[in-house]
Order: structure tokens, then C-alpha cells, then sequence
């Protein structure tokens, strides 16, 4: 068993108890989920808005005069008003519902990328990104005959940011990066390269898919012009996210979808747009989504980052001292888990990754295989895939336990 200690501020167990999904067995076993760099388990407290509102406060936002459309707006614009102040926005305007990260990059990449990059200037991402932070780009610079360039990592997965000042020129229009990868879990210093890039004219877009689960974040204090998350993957309801830029910008931005809602006249042959944020939420929105999104922010914020924080470092030290004592295990990422975060991608002997997420499984431990949507990672590594165990605040040295015990499992089957 783990001698590791909780923090006193942060009682896990009493917190496991809000997850329905934690309480149940997985092939016979007690369930130990560790994939939580896809998606996180969601507390009572969220299922229990979003339930509250699909059966007593269900209607249209924004175009109805009716009782219910009034719950239903007030809930929907306070959900915004309370992701704004955790973000550390300017004002509530400044954040854009939509469906993930994903398509936040994508509205950037369609709307400001449009508009704002031609034929030779240049896109800095880097071999760390996850896909939906290299695809829109990549169909941007294909459209408007830009170039693409990326910033590289070292043996221990960090970014050559020693190389950032020769990458970037006065070409370059939009710098991408991850605040955490999501394949290795390395934390990257974004507010450096934000300066970096901001020296040099460039607009910064921060992925935030990983970070928003486990620490704080101010997009004021970062510096960047784009932050973009997924609720999921900290606690909240799958299919809403949101973009955050800066006003000034989100103005000068043409609308990313057509239809009801973004305009303010439509005549025959031309429209005029409402103002932001609504300039970008054409169609109805995912209203539920929308309030079990400010949910999940509540609940982190009652756990309290700095507890999250100090609890999930220890327990990846552990899982890292835990895993590093096993014969033939490879952990790829940085060595020092201060510089790591929420994920830990790895190798066992000649055991392919599907096999040993189905035998784990049987155990009753839920992690992921494959390339993670980060095959520019994979290939610095020279592998196709990895194993990928990750975790959230609710996650216990047991649950690390579990893991190790496992993979002794996946061993003895192989022969190791």
C-alpha cells in the first residue's frame, strides 16, 4: 500500500463520493479510471444542473418573452459571465461558447486566420500539439499559401526554446502552443513564449485542454490573444467549450457560422451581425452545456487549485517512482515531475499499447493506447503508440496501486 500522504486542505475521499461513475465494479473489479486526458467522470453537482435545467427551465435563449425563456437566457449568459471571471477576462464578452477546443481552434483558424494571413507569412506551432491545433492550420495555410513551421522538442519532450527566436521572423502571423501536452503531459512555459512571439507582431493562440483541469489559469496574466478549452475534460458536460480573446480582436473578427441569432438585420443580399459574443454563436447553443460548464468551474474551484495541484504532483511522483521500479517500463516525458502535469505516456517491453489497455481493463483500470492525436509526438519518439495513464483530482494512490499491479498482470502474461 502507498504511504503517500493527502494534503491536508483536500479530502479525495470525500470528494470521490460526488462521482457516480467511480462507485461501480469493471469486469468484476473495483473501477480505477485513468483516462482522464480524454475525459474526466462528472460530479453530482453538474448532473444536477443540467438536469434541473432539461426539466424545469427548457427553452429557447435570448428570443422568448415567456418565464421559461427568461430562466433559460439569465442561466445561459450568468454560465458565461462565470467562465469570464474565472478565466480572468476583461468582461464576459470576451468568451465565445462553443462545441470543444476543437472548434474553437477551427473558428480562429476560419475567422481571424481569413482574414488576417496571406500568401508567405508564417504559422509557428509546434511538434507537441494535439491535431485540432495543427489541422485548421494546416487547411489555413493550404487556402491562403502560408507556411507552416514548428518548434521542436528535446530527448526529454520540452521545447527547444532556444530555437524560438530564430523561428520566429516578421512573417509570422500565429503562434499555436499547448499549455499541456496531452501525449507526455509536459508543461510548457507559455507566458515566455507569448512574449517572445508578441515581440515580433505575432498573435498567440494557447490550447488549454489540459491545463484548465489541474491549475489556475489568467488569461490576463499569460499575455496570449486566444485561449481555448473544453469543459470534459475538468468535470463538465462533453460538447460545450469556449474561445477566449480579446475584445479588440473578437470585433474585428467576420462571424464563423451563418444563421439565426448572429445577426442584427437581414436584408435580401446582405446581413449585418449582432455584436459579440452572440456574433459567433449562430444556431441554438448548447444551453445545458453552457450551465453544467459553470458548474464544473464552481466544483473546481471548491476543491481548490492549489489543493488539486499540490495533491496530483505528489501522486504522479508516485506514479512515476512506482512505475520507474518495474523491469522494462519506458516513461516518456520530463524526468522532473514539477515540469510534468495530468499524464504519464509509457512503454512496457514489446507488449503492444492495445494490449496492454485490454488486459488493464480486465483488471478493472481504465487508461488509453494509441497516438492520442499527437502523432508529430509519436514520431519524435520513433513509435507509433503509447500507453497512457492520466489523471484528475479525484484520482488516489490506490488507483496508482492498481495501475502497477496491473501492468505486473500485463508482465507475467509477456513472458517479462
Amino acid at each position: 500500500m502507498s504511504t503517500l500522504t493527502a494534503h491536508p486542505a483536500f479530502d479525495v475521499e470525500a470528494l470521490r463520493r460526488a462521482f457516480p461513475a467511480l462507485n461501480q465494479e469493471v469486469n468484476g473489479k473495483p473501477l480505477a479510471y485513468l483516462d482522464n486526458a480524454a475525459t474526466s467522470q462528472k460530479p453530482e453537482a453538474v448532473l444536477d444542473v443540467v438536469e434541473r435545467y432539461y426539466r424545469l427551465d427548457n427553452a429557447n435563449v435570448h428570443r422568448g418573452i415567456h418565464e421559461l425563456s427568461r430562466r433559460a437566457t439569465v442561466a445561459y449568459e450568468d454560465a458565461r459571465a462565470r467562465v469570464a471571471d474565472w478565466l480572468g477576462a476583461s468582461e464576459a464578452s470576451e468568451v465565445i461558447w462553443t462545441r470543444g477546443t476543437t472548434e474553437a481552434i477551427n473558428l480562429v483558424a476560419a475567422s481571424w486566420g481569413m482574414d488576417q494571413v496571406g500568401e508567405g507569412d508564417e504559422i509557428l506551432l509546434t511538434t507537441m500539439e494535439h491535431h485540432s491545433n495543427i489541422v485548421p492550420w494546416q487547411l489555413l495555410a493550404q487556402r491562403k499559401g502560408a507556411t507552416l513551421k514548428y518548434l521542436e522538442m528535446d530527448e526529454e519532450g520540452r521545447l527547444r526554446l532556444e530555437d524560438l527566436e530564430e523561428l520566429l521572423t516578421p512573417r509570422t502571423r500565429l503562434v499555436g502552443v499547448t499549455h499541456i501536452s496531452n501525449a507526455l503531459g509536459t508543461v510548457n512555459p507559455v507566458k515566455t513564449i507569448v512574449e517572445a512571439a508578441q515581440a515580433r507582431g505575432a498573435r498567440v493562440l494557447v490550447d488549454g485542454a489540459q491545463a484548465v483541469p489541474h491549475r489556475k489559469v489568467d488569461v490576463g496574466e499569460l499575455g496570449c490573444d486566444f485561449y481555448v478549452f473544453s469543459s470534459h475534460k475538468m468535470c463538465g458536460p462533453t460538447g460545450i467549450g469556449a474561445l477566449w480573446a480579446r475584445k479588440e480582436i473578437l470585433e474585428e473578427m467576420s462571424p464563423y457560422q451563418g444563421g439565426g441569432e448572429m445577426i442584427s438585420v437581414v436584408e435580401r443580399d446582405h446581413s449585418t451581425w449582432a455584436k459579440i459574443p452572440h456574433k459567433f454563436e449562430a444556431g441554438t447553443p448548447n444551453i445545458a452545456g453552457a450551465v453544467g460548464a459553470a458548474a464544473a468551474v464552481d466544483f473546481m474551484e471548491g476543491a481548490g487549485y492549489e489543493n488539486i495541484r499540490k495533491h496530483e504532483t505528489d501522486l504522479l511522483a508516485y506514479a512515476l517512482e512506482k512505475m520507474r521500479a518495474l523491469p522494462d517500463v519506458t516513461i516518456y516525458g520530463p524526468e522532473d515531475p514539477r515540469e510534468r502535469s495530468g499524464a504519464i505516456s509509457f512503454g512496457l517491453g514489446d507488449a503492444h499499447p492495445h494490449d496492454i489497455a485490454t488486459i488493464l481493463d480486465s483488471e478493472g483500470v481504465a487508461i488509453r493506447a494509441g497516438h492520442h492525436c499527437a502523432q508529430l509526438v509519436m514520431r519524435h519518439l520513433g513509435l507509433s503508440a503509447t500507453t497512457r495513464a492520466s489523471f484528475a483530482l479525484y484520482n488516489t494512490p490506490d488507483d496508482v496501486d492498481r495501475l502497477v499491479d496491473g501492468l505486473r498482470v500485463v508482465q507475467g502474461i509477456f513472458g517479462s
